[in-house]
């Protein structure tokens, strides 16, 4: 398993007894992460909590407990690596702190280079004090949740950073966290310009988010069947199935959670997709499209079209070409392309 700096760096004070765990702790994880770190955590119960399908499902392979989320309080330390959007990630250092007894631990960690010193500060402002170590370019803070020394206003305040919420004019509902959260992206625009009227029978659309292609499409196309929208971010998925709420009557809609990479159900007519290029952290991943290509693939029926658009730098063509009977650039523009590609006899070339 690769090394993990901030998960490393998360586990130190525990490592070195600075923050310290009976053998019938209680101890919640909150977007919990796998890695050899975790065996630290010998104690009665504890609960890994992760929304992102990729992580959830590394988590249940190394033989945790996970749930995307818990109802339980009262623990004895809440462990916590926090998301890089600012409200998203003072929600949860809120939830933390909620989640924890009286006389429990808060302990999270975030990369220098990803708001490390914000975290200190905030965890500082909402306890009322904390402690820190700083390795692997990263900073782990914690500190004891004493009821007295809490801000109460301010914990009132965080926790309700996140919630899902009215945007665009209402027409839609989202939250700070999951991708383009407050708009309609200009890549999934650009898509929609481009999907024609004609598509029909069972589609998908491959990393949904909060619905934005999804309702665009059915809007666009009434010969529509069936979607089945797949997406990793189980708090995207949700709000995707309450923003295509009233599409219901008129097709099929199933929300998969799920991670596409590991393959998707089918035979599909049609997919469409605008894949995240990102995991944890800012650097590309272009394996991650690659993967939600290989899988669009897989599950299309011979003769099946997918629909992609993408970053224009991203080098997605190979694999595209390599895979697919026919590739047809539709659209570059404002940085991003927009390709169709078909699939053949159900073999990739060349095989």
């Amino acid at each position: 398993m690769p090394t993990d700096p901030v998960l490393k760096t998360l586990f130190l004070p525990l490592e070195s007894g600075q923050v310290d765990l009976d053998e019938e702790a209680r101890v919640l994880f909150c977007r919990a992460r796998a890695g050899r770190e975790l065996a630290l955590l010998d104690v009665a119960a504890v609960t890994c909590e992760q929304s992102f399908a990729p992580d959830r499902d590394a988590l249940q392979k190394a033989g945790q407990t996970v749930v995307a989320e818990t109802d339980q309080t009262d623990f004895d330390l809440v462990l916590l690596l926090p998301t890089r959007q600012r409200q998203e990630a003072r929600a949860q250092l809120a939830r933390a702190a909620s989640k924890a007894k009286p006389g429990g631990v808060v302990l999270a960690c975030a990369p220098n280079s990803e708001g490390a010193k914000t975290l200190e500060t905030d965890l500082a402002s909402l306890l009322g004090g904390a402690e820190k170590l700083s390795k692997n370019k990263c900073r782990v803070v914690w500190h004891e949740v004493k009821p007295e020394a809490v801000d109460q206003s301010l914990l009132a305040e965080w926790s309700q950073l996140d919630a899902p919420r009215p945007i665009l004019d209402g027409s839609w509902r989202s939250r700070p966290g999951i991708f383009a959260w407050d708009r309609i992206d200009p890549a999934s625009r650009l898509l929609i310009d481009h999907l024609p009227a004609t598509l029909s029978g069972r589609g998908a659309d491959l990393g949904a988010g909060f619905g934005v292609l999804s309702r665009h499409l059915l809007e666009k196309a009434p010969k529509v069947t069936a979607l089945d929208l797949y997406e990793a971010e189980k708090r995207a998925l949700d709000l995707a199935q309450e923003n295509l709420a009233s599409d219901r009557d008129k097709v099929t809609l199933t929300g998969i959670w799920s991670d596409v990479t590991k393959g998707i159900e089918g035979p599909y007519d049609f997919i469409v997709m605008n894949p995240p290029f990102h995991q944890t952290g800012k650097a590309d991943r272009t394996d991650v499209g690659q993967g939600f290509i290989k899988a669009a693939f897989g599950g299309l029926r011979s003769g099946g079209v997918l629909y992609l658009v993408a970053n224009r730098h991203l080098p997605y063509e190979h694999t595209l070409n390599e895979l697919f009977a026919r590739t047809e650039m539709l659209a570059d523009e404002v940085g991003y392309k927009v390709i169709r590609a078909i699939k053949g006899n159900g073999k990739a070339k060349g095989k």
